[in-house]
């Protein structure tokens, strides 16, 4: 997901309070399905199997951190492919059963998610809740894919709002707590919130959270943070129709605060005998293909100069044949330490991880990926020159 949060103003005479305690965010989501215009653009972190994310929590706990429950939040949204997602909560329900569990989600194909939700021992949802106003909300969005494709703007915010508001009934009637998030960008949504407040509060939510826009260091500050003055006007204005709490105590898995391994530290890297990355593609900008339609993949890693560029392009094994197929598909890339899809079947990923070759589901932009796992970042320098492979 690629909405702000922050917290609340330290200058607020009327701090509200949480109830939540603290939580612990596995950032194992691996599709964003909408970006906010001022959200940031630089490096996106990868997200985390429900292997590696479990492997964080037990060293979290193991080392005395104090955890409440753990959320399913980024670094792309909850339920926009929920495979990992319920795969974690299997996981932390087989280790530690008393433990709550929670996602946060935009709301798309929360409906029909709602029991399911349920049934893996969810408790708590946060909605991410910006607008309630189309006119706010196609604003506030750079682009919606409510699918695998983005839908025009004026089309898909359509679609957000009525989701929102299904899902978050729906969210409520299957008893879970259902807790909105809402950012306030100076100058879009920050007259609106109260409407936020009002209309949530009519489906059932329970609380509200307002959180001001955060400039990211580094990026060039497409608004402002507003102010403290501010941020308690509107708290105020909210309050009339919903509880209101901070922002829960969360903390990203990924930190190296209690002597875990980061996030970073888990994604594979190259090494003399797999130099490379393959990636599947649909147009070569975008990892935007599922590995089982994929019939040619892309083969990324370091020149002579050390320079990461497109290597060349190689047929992959044509569908059929079951296990043998990627069987075939990791002899075709067996000089590659990754490879990135934008989804992949369990029987490839147990495969490929088999023979030492780690499938990273992402739907990111690929070069920015790429540099990422050969210890860049999204701003790293590549390049594009093709040779035969």
């Amino acid at each position: 997901m690629t909405h702000h949060t922050g917290t609340t103003c330290s200058c607020s005479a009327t701090e509200p309070h949480s109830p939540h305690g603290r939580w612990v965010e596995l950032p194992v989501a691996p599709r964003a399905n909408s970006r906010i215009r001022f959200a940031a653009t630089g490096e996106t972190m990868q997200a985390l199997n429900p292997e590696q994310a479990m492997t964080l929590l037990a060293e979290m706990l193991t080392k005395g951190e104090r955890v409440d429950g753990v959320t399913i939040a980024g670094p792309g949204d909850a339920l926009a492919d929920s495979g990992p997602t319920f795969a974690t909560f299997e996981l932390v329900r087989g280790r530690y059963p008393d433990m709550a569990l929670g996602v946060t989600t935009l709301g798309l194909v929360g409906a029909l998610a709602a029991r399911q939700l349920v049934e893996a021992g969810v408790s708590q949802v946060t909605m991410l809740v910006d607008g309630v106003d189309l006119e706010i909300m196609r604003k506030l969005y750079a682009w919606i894919r409510p699918g695998s494709r983005t839908v025009p703007l004026i089309e898909a915010t359509t679609m957000l709002l009525a989701e929102q508001l299904a899902s978050g009934k729906a969210f409520v009637e299957a008893g879970l707590r259902v807790d909105i998030q809402t950012t306030i960008y100076p100058g879009y949504n920050d007259g609106h919130a109260i409407d936020i407040a009002r209309a949530m509060a009519e489906l059932g939510a329970q609380s509200i959270s307002i959180v001001p826009y955060e400039p990211v260091a580094g990026e060039e500050a497409l608004l402002e943070r507003p102010s403290c003055k501010a941020m308690t006007a509107i708290r105020e204005q909210v309050a009339q129709y919903l509880p209101l709490v901070l922002v829960p105590e969360k903390i990203r898995a990924e930190h190296d605060g209690c002597g875990c391994h980061s996030a970073a530290s888990l994604l594979p890297k190259p090494s003399v005998e797999r130099p490379n990355v393959a990636v599947v593609s649909h147009g070569g900008m975008e990892v935007d293909l599922h590995l089982g339609h994929a019939a040619t993949a892309l083969i990324y890693g370091p020149r002579a100069d050390g320079l990461t560029c497109l290597l060349g392009i190689r047929e992959l094994p044509e569908p059929g044949a079951g296990t043998a197929r990627w069987e075939r598909l990791a002899d075709t890339i067996k000089d590659c330490f990754a490879l990135l899809a934008a989804s992949a079947g369990e029987s490839p990923r147990k495969v490929l991880a088999e023979r030492g070759i780690t499938v990273l589901v992402t739907d990111d932009e690929i070069e920015g990926t790429v540099d990422v796992l050969f210890g860049g970042g999204k701003k790293g320098k590549q390049c594009r020159k093709e040779k035969a492979v």
